[in-house]
């Protein structure tokens, strides 16, 4: 997958690699952060690979931990920049694990506070970019969220998560995951699980399995909507309390709609009033929403 002028490399995919500069640096891992880092070289090419990195894209890798991925995305991409936010890690990054490299760019910043947008116009003249990330269990829906709320140009976001958390961003309505990640997700990108990862591909190993997920973003959302900000009030709503019917999760949650304009609505749609959220689909959603803006 990559050129032959990087054979010389000491890729960290190789876990003898990885605990060597663990031990170089003395490096602890922080649970804080959610450290696990990728000790199978096979998966790091697979998921770079799944991302369809090319020498034509700028990608943004959230997390690269001590750049073992990073590695591979700077051997098949225009340029990289790498988010890390844990500051112990830097030196590690740009003095030893990258310094092979002239293509990558490490920034230390919580990708949260970080202007992605400005970034893709100073790097990629505003083009859509790709991102690319391991991602901890606390801190996933806030990132993959932040990308697609505030309008970042993005082509793709290719994401290692817990299981479970792919599972729930591309089910669908009536099943015990759906909720309103799944809601928001398939919303904004085209979700598709394109790799499981056990737990035993990772040091320090995880007590569950992950999947690397890709979203392919919508050029234009797959429902139509007047108001994207009132719907996902109502989707949170109905799902804050997915055990009771909307007319008293929504009715009750305080966002501004009374349950005699719900009841209105959902009889115009010919839903019974008994029904719960996680039966409606995106499409309901955004119709129930139209009538209630």
């Amino acid at each position: 997958m990559s050129d032959n002028k990087y054979n010389n490399v000491m890729h960290l995919g190789n876990p003898t690699n990885t605990i060597a500069v663990l031990n170089r640096y003395g490096f602890d891992f922080k649970k804080k952060f959610g450290q696990n880092f990728l000790i199978d070289e096979n998966v790091v090419e697979k998921i770079v690979r799944e991302a369809g990195v090319t020498k034509d894209d700028f990608v943004v890798e959230v997390g690269p931990g001590i750049g073992t991925m990073t590695q591979i995305l700077c051997e098949n991409a225009r340029e990289v920049v790498a988010v890390e936010i844990d500051k112990k890690l830097i030196p590690i990054l740009t003095e030893d694990t990258l310094s092979y490299y002239d293509n990558v760019t490490v920034i230390n910043e919580d990708i949260l506070k970080l202007d992605i947008k400005r970034l893709a116009d100073e790097k990629n003249e505003g083009r859509p970019i790709k991102v690319v990330a391991n991602l901890p269990y606390y801190i996933t829906t806030p990132i993959i969220m932040g990308l697609f709320e505030s309008h970042v140009p993005l082509d793709s976001i290719t994401i290692m998560v817990q299981k479970e958390v792919a599972d729930r961003m591309q089910c669908g309505p009536g099943t015990k995951d759906y909720g309103a990640l799944s809601l928001a997700v398939q919303f904004y990108a085209r979700p598709k699980v394109v790799l499981n990862v056990p737990a035993s591909c990772f040091m320090p190993r995880p007590n569950v399995d992950s999947a690397v997920i890709r979203l392919e973003r919508f050029k234009t959302p797959p429902v139509d909507v007047k108001n994207e900000h009132l719907m996902f009030k109502i989707i949170r709503a109905s799902f804050n309390q997915r055990r009771k019917t909307m007319l008293n999760s929504v009715g009750n949650s305080g966002i501004g709609i009374t349950k005699e304009a719900l009841t209105n609505a959902l009889e115009t749609m010919g839903l019974p009033l008994t029904i719960r959220g996680e039966a409606l689909t995106l499409e309901q959603f955004a119709q129930l929403s139209n009538l209630l803006v």
